[in-house]
């Protein structure tokens, strides 16, 4: 039985048609426990269990957020990509919105190179140098090379090292990126259909993966729960840097009252 503001939640979900699962004959087989009926051709979700996968993927969302952990977004399907970029950029995190560069996490020192190769050319030149080093051809050339890496490396400029988890919009859309991450040990939270792998995601959320209504809906939720978890980061990173600066002091103390008798 569900109290009131779980019944209100499940109204969010069904109104967004979260509930439209794949047809039938595109149902993987681990999916069968999250279903609960058809509608024509088509199968419904049991949106009940959707909710209650929300809220463990919400609650692993804060507490990533709470030690620091980096999330790297992943949705290149046309009609959600957008969607995923801003969730992405709503809480200053790394993304994907396009087709999935090929060894971002399984080739990450390769990947890492493209990245540093970027913010050389993309570093402010007031003086002109570029100009004073290079003939016209090279530096024609050099601006394809920064062209090309700002579309194939867009949303992940600010990474510094392997994400600590992805969240994933459909699995089976973006299999090569699941593929990278199972096979590194990074847990994945995702919003998958009726036609993904559900024990490819340590979170998965079952619902409709093709619905921008769902798909933004559910974003918003797991991005408040990552900001909750970055305020109370934030407050143990401060209260921490108080106390390393009180230890600091009170360690110099001998030699400042040392100083003040000379």
């Amino acid at each position: 039985m569900t109290t009131g503001p779980q019944t209100a939640e499940l109204k969010r979900l069904f109104d967004t048609g979260a509930h439209f699962a794949q047809v039938k004959s595109r149902r993987h087989p681990s999916m069968k426990p999250f279903l609960v009926g058809t509608k024509g051709r088509q199968e419904i979700i049991d949106l009940v269990k959707t909710m209650e996968q929300l809220e463990a993927a919400k609650a692993a969302m804060e507490a990533l957020a709470k030690e620091g952990k980096t999330i790297l977004f992943v949705g290149g399907k046309v009609e959600i990509a957008a969607l995923v970029k801003k969730a992405a950029e709503d809480i200053s995190a790394p993304y994907v919105a396009a087709r999935w560069l090929g060894g971002t996490i399984s080739n990450w020192s390769e990947i890492k190179k493209r990245v540093d190769r970027l913010a050389e050319l993309s570093a402010p030149d007031a003086d002109n140098t570029l100009a004073k080093q290079h003939t016209k051809l090279e530096l024609v050339m050099i601006g394809r090379e920064k062209k090309r890496l700002e579309t194939r490396l867009d949303g992940i400029t600010t990474m510094t090292k392997k994400p600590d988890a992805l969240l994933v919009v459909d699995t089976k859309h973006e299999k090569h990126a699941v593929k990278e991450a199972n096979e590194a040990g990074i847990p994945i939270i995702a919003i998958m259909s009726s036609d993904c792998d559900v024990r490819q995601a340590a979170y998965p959320i079952v619902a409709n993966d093709t619905s921008r209504e769902t798909v933004k809906l559910i974003l918003a939720e797991l991005g408040a729960a990552f900001q909750k978890g970055q305020t109370a980061w934030g407050g143990a990173t401060a209260v921490w840097l108080c106390y390393y600066l009180f230890i600091t002091v009170w360690k110099l103390r001998p030699t400042a009252l040392k100083n003040c008798a000379r």
